[in-house]
């Protein structure tokens, strides 16, 4: 076969063929975006699982920290591939351990790129059984990526390597673009937060704007909610599929992205979506998430203090001009910044460009690709392993 030969390994539940079966959304994160006659993408396929056997992958899931056996199913397709592009430490652990297990001397072996979201912010915590192992692992790679800048220093010295830091992005399908015109907030003012990540900082949400008529609060959330964040005004809803995303948005006068200190650019999606819509944003500074919006595109606060959120509230509140100026900046930042799935699949062409022409500086670089928008680099960090 012709052409670069690509397996994108996501987790079980994101095989293409069925999830959101029917609305031809190409793959989840718009890894298909990269889809040519240089590289021909496949991507990991769920095996239909009987009960037992589903509570068996997860409990070894649980116990590994990745999910060893839905690689197992993929490994033909995996080494058969010339590159894996993987979107979380879930998936790349797992693909490191099969191929670990398959290899072989001599001939050309798969590259993998080793994209990690909350690895580094768990690191500190693991026993060194598990960090030797994941250690093990992570050698097999070939480039590691993140997708905010603290987590890409982070691998420089937790595991004394470089990582590039890759820019996520929005579906603009799903999120068209809308540019605000004009914002004035209801009366009660309108509050949405959205997010199941384990660092949403619901509490600090509820102490800042909790058993006050003022606001109207409503918390978009799979997670169970402590007794602390739980507020006479406070509403805890639930939120399924595109339709029901974008009625919260539209009820919405204004969105907080509420967070503990993490690494790994918590919220970033809510974030980006809010800007697609033109909704002024109030965010906990942490992350990283100021990679993508900068102060003028998003009202940031610091981690834990509820008398600073309800303040950039009522700041908003007060200054419909500068709310409005604020969620046109974020609008616009998405568009010049290109926080899109086209520019995150680009990004990972020209990385699996760079690799292979790393491993064979023979292999020529296509007339089309330059520098791709968004990639860069992590400053040389040593020791920390």
């Amino acid at each position: 076969m012709s052409g670069t030969q690509v397996h994108v390994h996501l987790f079980y539940g994101a095989d293409p063929r069925r999830y959101r079966k029917g609305e031809n959304i190409g793959s989840l994160y718009g890894y298909h975006h990269a889809e040519s006659a240089e590289f021909v993408l496949n991507y990991a396929q769920d095996t239909s699982e009987s009960t037992p056997v589903r509570f068996a992958r997860r409990a070894l899931k649980a116990a590994l920290g990745f999910d060893f056996i839905h690689a197992w199913r993929n490994r033909r397709a995996i080494l058969d591939s010339d590159v894996i592009w993987t979107h979380t430490e879930q998936e790349h652990l797992a693909v490191a351990l099969v191929l670990l297990m398959n290899a072989k001397k001599g001939g050309a072996r798969p590259l993998l790129l080793a994209q990690s979201v909350w690895l580094l912010d768990r690191w500190p915590g693991y026993g060194a059984l598990r960090r030797a192992f994941y250690r093990r692992l992570l050698s097999r790679a070939d480039l590691l990526t993140t997708l905010a800048s603290e987590n890409a220093a982070l691998c420089g010295e937790f595991f004394g390597r470089d990582a590039r830091h890759v820019l996520y992005g929005l579906n603009t399908n799903d999120f068209p673009l809308c540019p605000p015109s004009h914002w004035k907030p209801n009366t009660p003012v309108r509050v949405a937060g959205i997010g199941n990540d384990r660092d949403r900082d619901w509490t600090t949400l509820a102490g800042a704007l909790g058993n006050d008529a003022r606001y109207q609060v409503r918390i978009a959330t799979r997670r169970r909610l402590p007794a602390s964040a739980r507020a006479s005004n406070v509403e805890i809803v639930r939120v399924s599929g595109i339709q029901q995303q974008h009625a919260l948005y539209d009820w919405a006068d204004i969105i907080v992205v509420p967070l503990r200190p993490n690494t790994h650019a918590s919220g970033i999606t809510v974030m980006l979506e809010a800007a697609a819509l033109g909704k002024p944003m109030i965010v906990t500074k942490v992350g990283a998430l100021e990679d993508y919006f900068d102060e003028k595109a998003a009202f940031y606060v610091e981690p834990f203090n509820a008398q600073q959120l309800r303040e950039a509230v009522n700041a908003l509140v007060g200054d419909p001009a500068r709310a409005l100026a604020q969620a046109r900046e974020a609008c616009e930042q998405l568009t010049t910044r290109d926080l899109t799935t086209e520019n995150f699949a680009r990004q990972h062409a020209q990385l699996t460009r760079e690799m292979m022409r790393e491993r064979d500086p023979r292999v020529a670089q296509p007339a089309s690709a330059g520098v791709a928008s968004g990639v860069r680099a992590s400053s040389q960090a040593s020791g920390g392993m």
